[in-house]
Parts: C-alpha cells; structure tokens; sequence
C-alpha cells in the first residue's frame, strides 16, 4: 500500500546502494570555475594573539589595579595572527612608521593562501 504511492523521484535506500554509474544530469555536471574577484573584496578581522591564561572565575573578581596575570608564552616567542578566529600563522610585532606591524615568520597550510587564481 506504501509501496503503491511512492513516486520516481522519492529516494530509496536501493538508490543510495546502487554501484551502477548513473547518466550525468545538469545538477550534477561540473560547473565552470566562477570569478572570484568579489570574494578578495571582502573584509575580515585580522588579529594578533600575544598570549592568554586561564584562571577561575573567583581569581579573576579578585583582581585589582596593578597585580599582573602571567600568561602562557614566553617572552620573544612568535604570536599567533588569526583571521577571523582562525590560525593564518605567527609573526613578530614591529613598528611601521609609529605604529604596530606583524612580520610573517610562518604561515600555515591553508587554502587562504593563493586560492584566488582563476
């Protein structure tokens, strides 16, 4: 009775099976490579992560003008540059004509990096 009102284009757990190579149709046919001149156009947050700690909650409502948090790296270490939370690689803080500068010391494997040709 189910089995009579199923139409040809309900999926079947046999479908999904099936080893068989199926015709291409449009859906599923490569589609041409898109200019991604938009995207390079998009803003996003770059930040540079010097160091962090953990502490309770209770040890942080303790704290008053001049006590000093120790943080988790070591002084001369590379810092981390994220964009947009995530890790691009790490640097070291310089000066450009009175203000802060990350110098690229190590990027990581990611597709950020020249994934913009087209």
């Amino acid at each position: 009775m189910v089995e009579d009102t199923l139409l040809d284009e309900d999926l079947l757990l046999d479908d999904l099976l099936d080893d068989s190579p199926q015709p291409m149709t449009p859906e599923s046919q490569p589609r041409p490579k898109r200019d991604m001149g938009f995207f390079q156009q998009l803003p996003v947050q770059v930040t540079l992560e010097l160091a962090s700690a953990e502490m309770s909650l209770g040890e942080l409502t303790t704290l008053g003008e001049g006590d000093v948090i120790t943080l988790d790296r070591m002084v001369g270490e590379p810092l981390d540059l994220r964009v947009n939370g995530a890790l691009l690689g790490r640097g070291e803080v310089v000066e450009v004509n009175g203000r802060y500068g990350v110098r690229l010391l190590d990027v990581e494997n990611t597709q950020l990096a020249g994934s913009h040709d087209g």
